[in-house]
C-alpha cells in the first residue's frame, strides 16, 4: 500500500495520506473558501483542480477576483459565498476576524453545513470557535495546516484535524484531501492548535537559530554562506535551513512565504498559551519579543527570514 493511501494508528491520532481527487463514488462537496489572501487563495485552487464546487469571499474582492479563471463564484458576502456550500473553509488572519466573518455568514449556513476552520489560533480559541458552531448550527472541523505558501501551492500541506461529529469528518475528507498529502486526525478539538504551536514553536527557534549562526558567522569574518554549507547534507540539515538561509543573507524579504507579522502572532500565542500551562518557554520569549521589535520597525509584511537583520542589529 502507498504512503498516500495508508492509514495507521499514532500516539491516539489517525493518520491518513491523501489523494488528489477525491475517492470514487465519495459525493463532491461544494466548497466556500473566506478568506484568499496566499494561503487561502492557493487552497482554493486545489479544491477547483480536484473537480470541487468552489465558491469564494474576501474582505478585498480583488484578491478573490483571479479564483474566477478556474470556475470559482466570487461572492460580495461571507453569506453569499456560503449559500448552497457543503463546506465552509475559512482562511483568515486570526480567531477574532475568524468569528467575525463566520458570524457574518450566518445567513447563508444551514443544518447541513461543515465548518472547516485552517487558522491558527490558541487551544482555547479552537473550543470557542467549536461554540460557535454549535451557536451557528453547523458542524465543526478544527483544521489548522503545517506548511507556508510553497507546499499550499503544491497541495502538500499536512493538516492537523478534530471534530466531535463523525459526519463532518467524512464531508470534509475531500476538502482536505485537495489541499494536502497528510491528514491527522486527533481526538479532541483543542488538539490540533496545541500540535500546530508546538511545531510552530519548533519553525521559529529554527529561524531564529538560522539568524544567529549567521550573524555570528559574519561578526567573526567568517562568509555566512559557509555556515548553510557546512550545514548541507548534514544530520542538523533541513529544506528549512537552506530555505530560510539564502533568503537571510540575500535580504530576499518582499515575497514571503509565511510573513513576519504572522510569526508574530504566533510567537504571541505560543508563549501566552505555555505561561497559561505554568511554562515559561526561554527561546521562544526571546523570539516573540525579536519578531515584535521587527514588526513595529516596518517588517511585518515581509518575510519571517527579516528576524535576520534584527539579528545584526543585536550584535552591532
Amino acid at each position: 500500500m502507498s504512503r498516500r493511501a495508508a492509514r495507521r494508528a499514532y500516539g491516539g491520532a489517525t493518520m491518513s495520506g491523501a489523494n488528489r481527487t477525491p475517492s470514487s463514488g465519495r459525493r463532491r462537496p461544494v466548497v466556500a473558501v473566506l478568506g484568499t489572501g496566499t494561503m487561502g487563495k492557493a487552497m482554493a485552487r486545489n479544491i477547483a483542480a480536484a473537480g470541487l464546487g468552489l465558491r469564494a469571499w474576501n474582505r478585498n474582492r480583488a484578491a478573490a477576483e483571479p479564483l474566477a479563471d478556474v470556475g470559482a463564484a466570487v461572492c460580495d458576502t461571507p453569506a453569499e459565498a456560503c449559500r448552497g456550500a457543503d463546506v465552509v473553509l475559512t482562511a483568515l488572519a486570526n480567531e477574532k476576524v475568524v468569528a467575525d466573518v463566520m458570524d457574518q455568514a450566518r445567513d447563508g449556513l444551514d443544518g447541513h453545513t461543515v465548518w472547516a476552520q485552517t487558522c491558527t489560533v490558541s487551544p482555547d480559541g479552537g473550543r470557542r470557535l467549536a461554540e460557535q458552531a454549535t451557536r451557528l448550527n453547523v458542524a465543526y472541523v478544527e483544521a489548522p495546516v503545517l506548511g507556508t505558501k510553497e507546499p499550499a501551492v503544491a497541495g502538500t500541506l499536512t493538516i492537523l484535524a478534530a471534530s466531535p461529529q463523525k459526519e463532518a469528518r467524512e464531508e470534509v475528507q475531500p476538502v482536505l484531501e485537495a489541499v494536502g498529502t497528510r491528514i491527522v486526525w486527533l481526538d479532541e478539538v483543542g488538539q490540533p492548535s496545541s500540535l500546530k504551536l508546538a511545531y510552530n514553536a519548533w519553525v521559529l527557534t529554527t529561524v531564529e537559530g538560522i539568524a544567529e549562526s549567521l550573524t555570528l558567522a559574519g561578526a567573526l569574518g567568517v562568509d555566512p554562506r559557509l555556515v548553510l554549507d557546512v550545514i548541507d547534507g548534514s544530520g542538523l540539515d533541513s529544506q528549512y535551513v537552506q530555505s530560510k538561509g539564502p533568503k537571510m543573507i540575500d535580504d530576499d524579504l518582499d515575497t514571503p512565504s509565511f510573513p513576519l507579522e504572522a510569526a508574530a502572532k504566533d510567537a504571541g500565542l505560543i508563549t501566552d498559551t505555555a505561561r497559561a500551562a505554568g511554562l515559561h518557554l526561554g527561546i521562544a520569549e526571546v523570539v516573540r519579543e525579536r519578531l515584535d521589535r521587527a514588526a513595529d520597525d516596518g517588517l511585518g509584511r515581509a518575510d519571517v527570514a527579516a528576524t535576520y537583520r534584527m539579528s545584526r542589529q543585536a550584535a552591532s
